[in-house]
């Protein structure tokens, strides 16, 4: 668990999270970092562990990065059938995205085992809310360039979407976006147009 840490100007590459912000964390301030190849930047995963404490993060901030050719730009993951916790006072601003599968995600069923097997399932107790984009432009690898897959039984709410600019293969109609289960408004420019 960590509290008011920053991270400035750095370069990372790795073949898994470039920045890794796990359950206890808050009051983090992390500005001008370059991600690629890896997983992006990433709250979570939360929840894997049954019988556990309340799991979680707020209070992040998130300013001027660059991600290229990596698997996720911006991520919040947890993992379904979790229980308790929450991410809250989240802000992701000024990022670019080059070549990125998902820029932009929250995904509540996370599981990364090949084909399911092994993952809890059930909908994810851990509550998602404001959380910000603001100023996220650039491309994506993907057609879906936007994803809220949020919990059923604890949909994300207020989520804001503010000067967005993603597209696929430099076509911006081809982005789209998709939302399960998340609430949430948008605020200026906003490509692909919002699902919230």
């Amino acid at each position: 668990m960590s509290s008011h840490v920053s991270v400035y100007d750095a370069r990372i590459s790795t073949g898994d999270d470039c920045i890794s912000i796990g359950p206890g964390n808050s009051h983090l301030w992390i500005e001008r970092v370059a991600c690629g190849p890896g997983h992006g930047i990433s709250i979570g995963s939360l929840g894997k562990q049954e019988g556990m404490a309340v799991e979680a993060v707020q209070n992040v901030t998130v300013k001027t990065t660059w991600f290229t050719g990596t698997t996720n730009g911006l991520r919040i993951k947890t993992w379904g059938g979790s229980k308790r916790g929450f991410v809250r006072g989240v802000t992701f601003a000024d990022a670019t995205m080059s070549g990125v599968d998902n820029p932009i995600i929250i995904d509540q069923r996370y599981c990364p085992t090949s084909g399911g097997g092994g993952c809890p399932g059930g909908s994810s107790s851990i509550r998602i809310s404001d959380v910000r984009y603001v100023g996220v432009r650039g491309s994506s690898a993907t057609p879906v360039a936007v994803s809220f897959d949020c919990s059923r039984s604890n949909p994300c709410s207020g989520i804001r979407l503010q000067d967005v600019a993603l597209t696929y293969r430099n076509r911006p109609a081809a982005a789209r976006s998709y939302c399960r289960n998340a609430r949430g408004s948008t605020l200026g420019l906003v490509l692909p147009p919002s699902c919230l």
